[in-house]
């Protein structure tokens, strides 16, 4: 029986008209992208059912532990440590980016060239349709970028919730003390917002909780090696994405499961795209929902994303939370630890991060790159031609695309990506 959300999403605050008008189009498009793709795992169907309810059931979860009592941070970033949220009972969840909304009210606020996910995540507050934003307790924002710090300032004016966390630009000794008086800064502001004592035996249970996810993912990417793909990039980007909306312990059990049928699927060379399909992995900026424009023109130009190194991919995912030790500083040290290996964009220099595209590239087995850059996201615009440089100096090849999340250059798009995955066919 379809459940009627109005109430609830009126309750948020929330445009009724213009959410529906949004659910619509995510509707379309999800079915044109996702759901006409041929032999797709089983496991397939829990994730398309997340996004059927990703505005709805999820949301009411989210509500019914806030009236028992459990909070609810957003955030917009993985620097934002889920272990520290997890050990105080409170539940972490992404917040809205990944399409144009309420575009006019955001260039009243913001310069026309700031970064498309910035002005993003701004148009879904002004135009009232993410109910995330408004059942959140806490938003946090991190200082990742010059355009992130800015706008929080005039985000604070919009919102009465807002916790903005400094992030190092440098990975060096005052970098990681920095960090480590930001986490520490951050655990008493959710001990207060939650008003739970965090102790070692918590932590421990975040801890566990979070590399559950995390383990889950990287069983998932283990199969992606195999020639043929058992799995489409985009299924493989929806479970990245859902990573951030989704109930942890129901997560991991969701993509095990599907991990479940990729095993036989390898072992009998079963794929989704025939054998010897030339294999792409992706690099660059994160991929929130909606945001599939360029891995669906990818996956229908002839070729197959076997990995993702951005923020909603690998980089977000790669390393797990060591729980050695019992006391909370050694485990608050451990969260620091993993959290400063994190190649961003925002570090200079950052070579950990062209190292880490070189082993992405020969672990998944690919044949190029393609670096996928938001317009005006400056940190990883400049990156882009460097990694270019040095991995076509490899023998790599690799193709730049900037674009945003319009679809207004699909057709030039998809020349470019068509002549790539021509060019590396023919090597």
């Amino acid at each position: 029986m379809e459940v009627n959300y109005e109430p609830m999403w009126e309750s948020l605050g929330l445009d009724l008209a213009a959410h529906d008008e949004l659910l619509r189009i995510l509707g379309e498009g999800y079915s044109n992208i996702f759901l006409s793709q041929e032999n797709r795992p089983e496991g397939m169907s829990y994730f398309d059912f997340v996004m059927s309810e990703v505005h709805g059931l999820r949301v009411k979860e989210l509500i019914d532990g806030q009236n028992e009592g459990r909070k609810v941070i957003g955030s917009f970033c993985v620097f934002v440590p889920e272990e520290i949220v997890r050990a105080a009972d409170a539940t972490l969840v992404g917040l809205c980016t990944g399409a144009d909304f309420a575009t006019d009210e955001v260039d009243k606020l913001l310069p026309r060239n700031t970064c498309a996910l910035i002005k993003s995540a701004f148009g879904f507050k002004l135009g009232k349709v993410c109910p995330y934003i408004e059942a959140a307790d806490m938003l946090v924002g991190e200082n990742t970028c010059d355009g992130k710090k800015k706008s929080f300032e005039v985000l604070g004016r919009l919102v009465d919730n807002l916790y903005v966390m400094d992030i190092p630009q440098m990975k060096s000794s005052e970098g990681r003390t920095l960090l480590r008086a930001e986490y520490a800064r951050f655990k008493d502001a959710v001990e207060e917002l939650t008003g739970i004592s965090i102790d070692g035996a918590r932590l421990k249970r975040g801890i566990e909780i979070t590399n559950n996810k995390r383990r889950a993912v990287h069983r998932l990417n283990s199969f992606r090696c195999a020639d043929p793909a058992p799995i489409s990039g985009l299924d493989a980007l929806l479970a990245n994405q859902v990573y951030f909306y989704d109930d942890p312990v129901r997560f991991a059990d969701s993509v095990n499961k599907i991990s479940d049928e990729l095993e036989p699927r390898v072992q009998s060379g079963e794929g989704t795209f025939p054998k010897g399909t030339p294999r792409i992995l992706m690099s660059g900026c994160p991929m929130a929902v909606p945001n599939w424009k360029v891995p669906w023109i990818i996956e229908t130009s002839g070729a197959v994303i076997v990995g993702e190194e951005a923020c909603v991919g690998e980089r977000g995912t790669q390393n797990l939370t060591s729980d050695a030790g019992k006391t909370i500083e050694e485990l608050m040290e451990n969260i620091l630890d993993r959290y400063f290996q994190i190649d961003c964009a925002v570090f200079t220099p950052n070579p950990d991060r062209q190292q880490h595209i070189e082993e992405m590239y020969e672990r998944y087995n690919a044949d190029g790159v393609i670096h996928y850059g938001l317009q005006f996201c400056q940190p990883y615009q400049f990156e882009s031609m460097n990694v270019e440089t040095a991995l076509e100096k490899k023998g790599i090849p690799t193709l730049r695309i900037d674009t945003d999340y319009s679809m207004e250059d699909v057709g030039q798009l998809k020349t470019r990506i068509e002549a790539f995955i021509e060019r590396i066919s023919q090597l």
